[in-house]
């Protein structure tokens, strides 16, 4: 590694040190919104980008039991998608 790629390393580290925290719940934040976006069918809210979406599901439903019990939600929301008992 040259001097100048270490002093960047050592710099972005400096800055994106006290604010770690901030930027991980920023993107939690946003990956809720985008499953909410995502299952919001599921969820009997109408959704008008339900055919770009709806390729995603699979990838979705085995987020389901970490998004619900974030949200503070004892079981799954979907009737049709059990992920506790």
């Amino acid at each position: 590694m040259s001097f100048l790629q270490q002093l960047s390393g050592g710099l972005k580290e400096f800055y994106y040190a006290p604010y770690r925290r901030t930027f991980a719940r920023a993107r939690q934040e946003e990956d809720d919104l985008f499953m909410m976006l995502v299952l919001s069918e599921a969820l009997g809210m109408p959704n008008p980008a339900s055919y770009y979406t709806i390729e995603l599901l699979p990838v979705m439903y085995e987020r389901v039991h970490d998004w619900h019990t974030r949200m503070g939600l004892d079981r799954s929301p979907l009737d049709q998608f059990s992920c506790c008992c």
